[in-house]
């Protein structure tokens, strides 16, 4: 009998700073962080928010009351057509391309055990854009055809800059340090191709390239809401490997973990989503290395999670959408807004990283 049991007292409980409750179901028991809960709900309604006021705003102005009635079939012809077939694929590709790129950025980040690894800064992003940008300046293909040279570009430079930094295994520093390199080399390439293009279709990809959602139809959307699913899914079912990942190699397989077959499906499932957003809208920088850490300081996690960063990288990319659109004189592609906003956090980020090495 223990002294507690003796004493008639409860042990104490132990609280190790992250405030946790415990779901239960007939084939689930999971610890849920209820500041992450909250963090996301909150997200989720901004995020809901700033669509509802890109919907209204525009040319024609319109009320956030006559926005709601015609997404539920109300209001007149001319209105539905423009919420619903105008603004509704813009707004609705930013939400859910955000949240793509900010899955993406979470898992290379995690991955690598570092808050500068995104697609974006270790080239994949670049090698989607090249895969892409061969698509379309060879065969002229359409939204299929740019997808798959996307999706084969960003894959081709993952295994090239996984086998360039690989030395004993990979660390995060060497990968990032590998892809800066490789983006720089294909960033030259693409370059060279626009410059060897007629002018119609040079001009046509250059615009592409900075990112822009302008254009963009509800085919695109959907088709790559589809695939972003089910990389969603496919992602979800690796979120507790890499976890284990987080804390090493030697970790993750003491726990039980495949630690090559989740590190090939983590790279796998990160590059397909930068190349169905790269695809449908270019490359758009800096949301999926900004997204991440964002998530996990409003959260205040141990390690970064991907619903937290899915929801920020959903609001980020429609505030910037919105910002792009409607608070400069003239529309800007996103991709501007969010080299302005990334840039402006990887500054601080290393700043930051610097004082701490002090």
């Amino acid at each position: 009998m223990t002294m507690e049991a003796e004493s008639g007292k409860s042990p104490e409980r132990v609280h190790f700073g992250v405030r946790t409750r415990i779901v239960r179901t007939a084939h689930l028991s999971r610890s849920v962080e209820m500041r992450s809960v909250v963090v996301c709900t909150a997200l989720i309604v901004s995020a809901i928010a700033v669509s509802l006021l890109a919907l209204a705003s525009g040319s024609y102005h319109l009320s956030i009351e006559q926005v709601v009635s015609a997404l539920f079939g109300g209001e007149s012809r001319q209105v539905r057509e423009i919420v619903v077939e105008w603004r509704l694929p813009r707004v609705a590709a930013g939400l859910i391309f955000g949240a793509a790129l900010g899955v993406s950025g979470a898992m290379f980040q995690s991955l690598t055990r570092n808050p500068l690894a995104s697609p974006d800064v270790i080239g994949f992003s670049t090698g989607s854009y090249t895969g892409a940008l061969v698509v379309m300046l060879v065969t002229g293909g359409g939204y299929l055809g740019v997808a798959g040279g996307a999706l084969g570009g960003g894959i081709v430079t993952a295994v090239l800059v996984y086998v360039l930094a690989y030395r004993r295994g990979v660390q995060g520093f060497r990968l990032i340090i590998v892809g800066i390199a490789v983006s720089a080399m294909l960033a030259s390439l693409n370059t060279w191709m626009i410059l060897r293009a007629d002018l119609d279709t040079a001009m046509g990809a250059a615009a592409w390239g900075i990112g822009s959602l302008n254009g963009v139809r509800w085919d695109q959307v959907l088709g790559g809401g589809v695939v972003i699913g089910a990389l969603f899914a496919v992602g979800a079912s690796v979120s507790r490997p890499l976890g284990e990942l987080e804390l090493g190699d030697d970790v993750a397989a003491a726990h039980g973990v495949r630690v090559g077959t989740s590190r090939l499906v983590v790279v796998v499932v990160g590059v397909a989503l930068t190349a169905t957003v790269t695809a449908a809208s270019g490359p758009i920088a800096f949301v999926a290395l900004a997204a991440p850490q964002i998530a996990r300081r409003c959260a205040r996690t141990a390690r970064i999670t991907l619903m937290p960063a899915a929801c920020t990288g959903a609001l980020l990319l429609a505030v910037a959408d919105y910002a792009a659109q409607h608070v400069a004189s003239t529309p800007l592609p996103v991709g501007v807004i969010t080299v302005v906003i990334g840039g402006t956090y990887l500054g601080w980020l290393l700043f930051r990283e610097a004082r701490q090495r002090v």
